[in-house]
């Protein structure tokens, strides 16, 4: 991080926002100006009725040794709860503490669907480097981490760190397991396409044991591998110990409350995109 503390008030700010993260177990936090971040929904931000001020990102690790499981059928980020339920939990709790400790300025907080880019942000903040496959790439946790950040109006003098990408060693793009990758899709957005899938497309599924998402370019990335070998790939947050899933079957979707399954990351597209995925699974299990 680079800031200069002028005032009681900025050091206070920065000390109490990373003493509440560090209690949730959130230790990948960086801060920048509002300023050096890409701007992608204004409205965002007029709505928060916030023009300038400082940012703090955030990379929330997620991995888990349920992820390990060899017959995983699903992207690790699905394997817990839908992480959206994470963020807005630590939000319902976060905001207002800020905004008592602080009456005088504006805070917002956002995850995924954000008024800036998430991912330029995260490393101009030093967070980590741009992969080729465009995720973040940390040092401690590798790619597995969810980004979100804290906006406030208040100006903490800081800097951004230059943008840096990885080491460009091809891996990801040799583990796509799929051609579609060239027509800039990749195997995750198939097993989210919607409708009746072609032949070939059924195909590849059945062909990578995939019911959702795809986590083939992060599986043979040097940075999660590195992660892997030091022990510091696991998540130290209990959220994405609960209630985790590693390979669902059409039974467990099919009898799943509307509360329970609303709590999949999943669960957005619908039960028929997952249950026709998973029984392509089936009938290719089915001998002839």
């Amino acid at each position: 991080l680079y800031y200069i503390i002028k005032s009681r008030k900025e050091k206070e700010m920065f000390e109490i926002l990373l003493n509440f993260l560090q209690k949730k177990n959130i230790d990948l936090v960086g801060v920048l100006p509002l300023s050096a971040c890409r701007v992608t929904r204004p409205y965002l931000l007029e709505r928060a009725k916030i023009q300038n001020g400082t940012v703090f990102m955030m990379a929330i690790p997620y991995r888990t040794p349920a992820c390990d499981e060899p017959n995983r059928s699903i992207s690790a980020y699905a394997v817990s709860r839908d992480y959206h339920l994470f963020f807005e939990e630590l939000y319902k709790e976060l905001l207002p503490y800020l905004a008592e400790e602080f009456p005088n300025n504006r805070f917002a907080a956002f995850a995924d669907h954000s008024p800036i880019s998430e991912l330029h942000a995260a490393a101009h903040a030093g967070l980590g480097v741009i992969g080729k496959n465009g995720l973040l790439l940390t040092q401690k946790y590798g790619s597995y981490v969810f980004l979100g950040e804290v906006i406030t109006d208040f100006e903490i003098p800081c800097r951004a760190h230059e943008v840096s990408f990885c080491m460009d060693c091809g891996a990801c793009k040799n583990a796509c397991p799929t051609a579609v990758a060239e027509k800039n899709l990749c195997l995750s957005a198939l097993s989210q396409k919607k409708g009746t899938l072609s032949k070939e497309e059924e195909r590849i599924l059945l062909s990578t044991n995939t019911v959702w998402g795809c986590d083939r370019c992060q599986e043979c990335c040097p940075y999660n591998h590195d992660a892997m070998a030091a022990g510091t790939i696991y998540s130290p947050i209990p959220f994405f110990y609960e209630k985790p899933i590693s390979s669902p079957t059409a039974e467990e979707i099919e009898n799943m409350s509307d509360k329970d399954f609303l709590e999949r990351a999943y669960s957005w597209r619908g039960r028929e995109v997952i249950l026709r995925n998973l029984k392509i699974q089936k009938k290719g299990d089915t001998p002839c």
